[in-house]
């Protein structure tokens, strides 16, 4: 008995040197990567919403923190595999200069670290919060770039069929909507894509905390994409109207700012109101 008091205390304290080390050379690797994302999340407004990312994950992880601590710790080599994975992504990312593959690489190398040093059950457990992590990482610009400008002149297209069922004179051409007393041109930021990335990252972390089934998780999850559509168009026919009726200098200024936070407002008054649908009918299903 005495051999094993002598030994688990030694055993605590490699392993508290074990994950000190890995910890110190992740920062390393790492914090030059990180730093840039930062920078990103500063300057785009496209995904200044990634601070608020790291932040939720961490959240999820604590509130299962109960979870976590019952069970129990098996260790497995195949997170080294994982980490040599992540780390042949990092260096393919430099190599190609193609920083989604090399911010990519920090998350799969988390998994990989979780896996080793926890295992499986512990591994599978955090799970969604690290693949939570990718809503931090900006989408490649040949990416972002080709669904935003189908977006733009989609927006545009069912804006202009709103704004002309109001009784409002509008000639559209391409993403540019000519009214009365000036043209509105419908940009990247105004193509619904950026509160689309940001309502999907929000109700991803919604569904999760839910109470729901596994189907309406997904269904709460997915339905943050027809509600960012729907309330962009909100958004650029409001604007239509208030233009037609006070002049382009209206978009100036706090009324712009202030229009862009409302509508965001409604897109989450909608989320909670699909949740609260999708509660009811299972609640109606359970008790039928």
């Amino acid at each position: 008995m005495s051999y094993f008091v002598r030994v688990k205390p030694l055993a605590v304290f490699f392993t508290i040197i074990q994950i000190g080390m890995i910890a110190a050379s992740f920062i390393c690797l790492y914090v030059n990567t990180f730093a840039m994302l930062i920078a990103d999340w500063k300057t785009d407004d496209d995904f200044s919403h990634g601070f608020l990312i790291p932040i939720i994950s961490g959240y999820l992880i604590w509130i299962n923190r109960a979870k976590l601590t019952a069970v129990r710790i098996q260790p497995s080599s195949w997170g080294i595999a994982v980490i040599c994975f992540a780390l042949i992504l990092y260096v393919a990312g430099i190599l190609g200069a193609e920083l989604f593959i090399q911010r990519s690489s920090m998350i799969v190398c988390l998994m990989g670290i979780s896996l080793y040093l926890f295992g499986w059950k512990i591994t599978k457990q955090v799970s969604f919060p690290l693949v939570y992590l990718f809503f931090m990482i900006p989408i490649p610009a040949i990416i972002w770039n080709q669904i935003a400008f189908p977006m733009q002149l989609m927006a545009a297209k069912l804006s202009a069929s709103v704004i002309q069922l109001l009784g409002i004179a509008v000639l559209r051409e391409g993403n540019i909507l000519h009214l009365s007393n000036t043209s509105l041109e419908v940009v990247n930021a105004c193509s619904g894509l950026r509160s689309l990335t940001a309502l999907l990252a929000l109700s991803a972390a919604f569904a999760y905390l839910s109470n729901l089934k596994l189907l309406s998780k997904w269904i709460l999850f997915l339905s943050a994409a027809p509600i960012a559509i729907i309330v962009n168009i909100v958004r650029l026919t409001f604007t239509s109207i208030l233009v037609d009726s006070y002049g382009s200098g209206i978009l100036s200024g706090l009324v712009h700012e202030l229009t862009g936070v409302m509508i965001f407002g409604i897109a989450l008054i909608s989320l909670w109101g699909c949740y609260q649908a999708l509660s009811s009918i299972e609640k109606r299903q359970t008790t039928a």
